[in-house]
């Protein structure tokens, strides 16, 4: 099987666990405010939540990024009985680490409250801590988790990652469902914990078929350890960075009409839906090829290839999306989201947001692809420095432009940072790499604005069309909606498959050979 081929298929798969897990997940919080409500007793819980997971999300993500590169490297350089060692060393000083962690968020757990949630009192105060008490364990298996996800994705054996969420969530609806009633939200956090431990366990028999055995063995001294602490601090420091985005955003807004900051969250999860499942999906499957090349000898051209492929499914996928986004903004705000309390207003200031923020979608794409090929190379230092780039070009925009705009000045400025940022990693990796095919690049983005554009205006003239047909029945305004994107897609693939876009070709001829077959 191609490296090409094997990579789809791996990315198909993600996206089905991923698409099952984001399902899932909805349940859950569907089943969480129907058993708890929305009171002072969830939002206890939520807040508990953050104080448990808010480091070693961070911490976690970035050992998981920094991983793979020197997995690879280890296995290509010392063979697979190193790697497996220098596995069980980093698994036991993350062990030892996360032990810290929680003597120590069990000590201070009631001056971390007082400081992330300033306005509880009394009984709420108090359960707050307890409930951070009973989660602590999170902190080891999330550790734990991140460490086996690194492994298994550097060993391009993506199915128990990826699926790992499912029983996840699968433990919180059977507690939610069976008994939330009897024990309460006390219980609620022992499930998170639970739910936790499971996405170890799913990962532990992939982790075995490949090799994997488990020694106790700590050696400080291992250059490769040495070498995971310097090239997670940038990795660090980048998603801190990122974070001061989010703050002045919703400083700013905060400044603005009521609803802006809501409009803006709404706005940020709807394109979150294509970055999270398709491009992480592609992300995390050429990861790990990136990094087995970047450690062979004269194999740039190789890592080329792939970064390329990358690239080009990336556009493929996002262009179209941000074009249909954007002509179907209003409508999908108002028929996925305006019922209750959101109202006519809050789906004209959500859709509009979603538009802004649209328009840079393929530019935040592209940035999650090179900035795992930086990694791969072992550059975080890169991705870094155009973090703090890209938060200068925000807030400076940011400033001007939620003057003339409002809260649509602030997405619009979240995108213009996005596309320039974009352009600057490029550019370096230009230098880093020597010469790229920016000619192929720019072959497929044209084909594939091309192909949007045409669709975007078949599909505005359709659903504008039916619109009169649904009379105010949101039922049938949702069909006309999904017939709609439905053709939209067919006519964006045929299009692809005329402009002999080969990634969509050879889609398609895959699937026409099934079919005769």
């Amino acid at each position: 099987m191609s490296k090409a081929k094997k990579a789809a298929k791996s990315a198909a798969m993600i996206m089905f666990f991923t698409l099952a897990s984001k399902f899932l997940g909805f349940v859950r919080e569907v089943l969480i405010a129907n058993k708890f409500g929305s009171g002072w007793e969830t939002d206890t819980y939520f807040i508990a939540m953050t104080a448990t997971t808010m480091v070693m999300t961070m911490v976690g993500t970035a050992i998981n990024t920094t991983v793979i590169p020197l997995f690879s490297e280890i296995e290509i350089k010392h063979g697979k009985d190193r790697k497996i060692d220098y596995m069980n060393n980093i698994l036991n000083v993350v062990f030892f680490l996360a032990i810290i962690l929680i003597v120590l968020g069990w000590i201070l757990s009631p001056t971390i409250i007082k400081i992330i949630a300033r306005g509880f009192k009394g009984e709420q105060f108090d359960l707050a801590v307890k409930l951070n008490r009973v989660g602590l364990p999170i902190i080891l298996f999330m550790g734990i988790t991140f460490i086996f996800k690194g492994f298994l994705e550097s060993s391009e054996s993506f199915a128990a990652p990826a699926a790992m969420s499912l029983p996840f969530n699968l433990i919180y609806i059977v507690f939610l469902l069976g008994f939330s009633n009897k024990y309460g939200i006390v219980a609620l956090m022992v499930a998170s914990v639970i739910a936790t431990l499971s996405q170890v366990i799913i990962q532990l028999p992939s982790a075995k078929k490949i090799g994997y055995k488990y020694k106790f063995k700590i050696n400080l001294k291992d250059r490769y350890l040495k070498k995971a602490l310097i090239l997670t601090l940038p990795v660090l420091i980048g998603s801190a960075i990122n974070e001061i985005n989010v703050i002045v955003d919703r400083a700013l807004a905060s400044k603005l009409a009521k609803g802006s900051i809501s409009a803006l969250t709404y706005a940020t999860r709807i394109n979150s839906i294509v970055l999270g499942v398709f491009v992480m999906a592609i992300a995390t499957v050429v990861f790990p090829m990136l990094s087995k090349e970047s450690n062979k000898e004269d194999n740039m051209d190789s890592l080329k290839e792939i970064m390329g492929y990358g690239i080009n499914t990336i556009l493929i996928i996002t262009i179209p999306a941000m074009i249909g986004i954007i002509i179907l903004a209003e409508p999908f705000v108002r028929i996925f989201f305006q019922r209750g309390a959101f109202d006519a207003r809050a789906t004209i200031m959500t859709s509009q947001a979603v538009i802004y923020y649209s328009i840079g979608m393929v530019a935040m794409a592209l940035n999650i692809l090179l900035n795992r090929v930086y990694y791969s190379l072992q550059d975080t230092r890169t991705p870094m420095i155009n973090a703090a780039i890209s938060v200068g070009i925000n807030i400076g925009l940011s400033l001007i432009l939620v003057k003339l705009m409002g809260h649509g000045g602030l997405a619009l400025a979240t995108s213009i940072a996005s596309i320039s940022t974009t352009l600057l990693l490029i550019n370096s990796l230009r230098k880093k790499l020597g010469s790229i095919d920016i000619k192929n690049y720019l072959t497929c983005f044209i084909k594939s604005i091309i192909a949007s554009l045409i669709m975007g205006i078949i599909v505005y003239s359709i659903y504008n069309g039916l619109f009169p047909l649904a009379g105010g029945r949101k039922i049938l305004d949702l069909l006309i909606f999904l017939v709609s994107v439905g053709i939209g897609v067919a006519i964006y693939f045929g299009l692809c498959y005329l402009f002999k876009i080969e990634e969509i070709k050879m889609i398609i001829d895959k699937v026409k050979v099934r079919i005769k077959k």
